[in-house]
């Protein structure tokens, strides 16, 4: 500990939903893989590359969740991504050309040399292994990874206490398997808490999650430090850290927030629509219909139509981008250095967000990030950056509370997940897991095809427990297709079931499930078995 004055986790969710069509030479949802590896991981990887160059230190936490894990190091989705890529580098060399004198032009140059870079950095850096890329990183102790529940299950409305397990441990078995070590810290799907479930991450080793914030501040006994300190839960000693609301509102809101600036790159204006349709068919998906493909030409500009936006200036976002990074710091500061004043210890500040709003959505956040840890390394002295293990290191110490049941999601518990228009989903859910259960339990010592379909079955089962589909369901966005992936789930693990039982195991059938849903190549269905639960709950009684 030195001079400074308090401490600041920066915390990224990096995830999707595992979305992989075999079946299909293109799919539309599987772009969002696409998109996020080219607007956010990449860029990321980027951004940490050119710290690391040029000796500025930094601290970040991410999680990446196990199905963006395993889509990050599929065969078939790499290849796929390769082709996309190939295809941007392509498309932005032509409109380097087509928009030349133009006021254009600078907007096609800069998307040809970040659509190299990223190449490049794909190719010859990480030879197509980005997960490569962040183990790396995470090694040199500037960037601390984190798991999540194994396809982001939504646990406090899983009934059974082996479903919680199973996700829990799926998950730390597939971290294990790619970075090398276990898990210290696991961001619960949607900060959804339920008490007693951190009895599942401490078996795992896991030593810390993350709540929102009333998740800290409406615990037992009333948290001593607020939010400004993690909490050790009473039986288990997990540490919960709670979300800060301030640094969360300055970039998440939609009024105030950062990336609403109308300087910033607009979203929703691209050119898979503003281009002539020859010129940009070879550029579209083999249906040929109009669709983004994430190359885009004008600024926000502000509430005008989308046709009367004006061009965007990547020079001019670039300092908008460095200003709200020095304002963001400034706000920090000021933050911390009252709070120094009211509590006695350093206190500590966790911002916390989804990754993909950094380049994605918001297209600057990705220099907001660089120029935040350039700014914090060299003009300042009042905020450390840490991980959440670096700070259980420095202050072991820590009041018991237990948080109470909470999530982020809008209203703040599970009604985003629970409503009228997704509860149709969870008899399918809670009836799929007691049939798992009851195979687990019967058969615990099976090999061979029987061994395959047990292992297929559990792998149909966390992906029909997948949060994004309740979550998409309610927001409208791709209601169709998350509604589609719940049903087919809940066909194909009940077909499996159904031979299971009559001892009519189809191999054919099993073949092509593990080829479709390939996810978690290394599953053990006994986790789902009543003793592997009960393992975890009697070192409690």
């Amino acid at each position: 500990m030195g001079e400074e004055k308090g401490y600041l986790a920066l915390v990224l969710h990096a995830h999707l939903p595992f979305i992989k069509h075999p079946e299909y030479p293109d799919f539309l949802e599987e772009d969002w893989f696409y998109e996020a590896m080219v607007e956010t991981y990449i860029p990321l990887l980027n951004v940490f590359e050119n710290l690391t160059e040029e000796g500025t230190d930094f601290r970040l936490t991410m999680s990446l969740t196990p199905p963006l894990c395993n889509m990050m190091e599929d065969p078939l989705l790499i290849n796929r991504f390769r082709h996309y890529l190939n295809q941007r580098v392509e498309l932005s060399q032509k409109e380097i050309n087509r928009t030349q004198g133009t006021e254009f032009e600078g907007v096609a140059r800069m998307y040809y040399n970040k659509f190299r870079r990223y190449q490049d950095l794909f190719e010859n850096r990480y030879h197509g292994h980005v997960l490569q890329g962040f183990k790396k990183f995470q090694d040199m102790g500037k960037l601390e990874i984190i798991t999540c529940c194994a396809t982001h299950g939504y646990l406090p409305l899983m009934v059974h206490k082996e479903s919680v397990n199973a996700q829990i441990k799926i998950a730390a078995n597939d971290y294990r398997s790619r970075f090398g070590r276990s898990p210290r810290g696991i961001w619960l799907a949607e900060c959804a808490y339920n008490p007693g479930d951190d009895k599942f991450l401490r078996d795992e080793g896991i030593r810390f999650f993350f709540t929102e914030s009333h998740g800290v501040l409406h615990g037992t006994p009333r948290p001593k430090y607020g939010i400004y300190a993690p909490v050790y839960c009473p039986q288990t000693g997990v540490a919960a850290f709670a979300r800060d609301m301030e640094s969360a509102q300055q970039v998440w809101s939609a009024e105030s927030g950062y990336p609403g600036d109308p300087r910033y790159r607009e979203f929703y204006r691209d050119l898979g629509y503003d281009l002539d349709y020859d010129y940009i068919k070879p550029y579209l998906h083999s249906d040929g219909v109009r669709r983004n493909i994430g190359m885009k030409y004008h600024k926000i500009t502000g509430k005008v139509a989308l046709n009367q936006k004006q061009a965007y200036n990547p020079q001019e976002a670039r300092e908008v981008a460095a200003q709200h990074a020095g304002n963001f710091m400034f706000n920090r500061q000021k933050q911390i250095e009252y709070l120094s004043t009211i509590i006695d210890r350093k206190p500590l500040v966790v911002s916390m967000y989804d990754a993909e709003l950094y380049g994605h959505w918001w297209y600057e956040g990705i220099d907001f990030l660089e120029y935040l840890f350039k700014k914090i390394y060299y003009d300042q002295k009042d905020i450390k950056l840490v991980t959440p293990s670096e700070y259980l290191a420095m202050y072991p110490e820590n009041q018991v509370v237990q948080p109470s049941m909470s999530s982020w999601g809008d209203k703040g518990y599970h009604d985003v997940w629970l409503n009228s228009g997704n509860d149709w989903i969870y008899r399918h859910l809670i009836k799929a897991a007691e049939r798992m259960m009851e195979l687990a339990n019967k058969f615990p010592n099976a090999g061979g095809l029987l061994r395959r379909a047990l292992n297929q079955l559990a792998r149909e089962l966390v992906l029909m427990q997948s949060s994004d589909w309740a979550f998409l369901m309610t927001t409208g966005t791709a209601k169709e297709y998350s509604t589609k992936r719940t049903k087919d789930h809940v066909k194909r693990f009940n077909e499996l079931y159904e031979q299971i039982q009559g001892n009519r195991i189809d191999e054919g059938y099993v073949y092509d499930l593990e080829q479709k849903d390939s996810i978690f190549q290394q599953m053990d269905y006994n986790v789902y078995s009543s003793a592997a639960k009960e393992a975890v709950l009697k070192k409690y009684q």
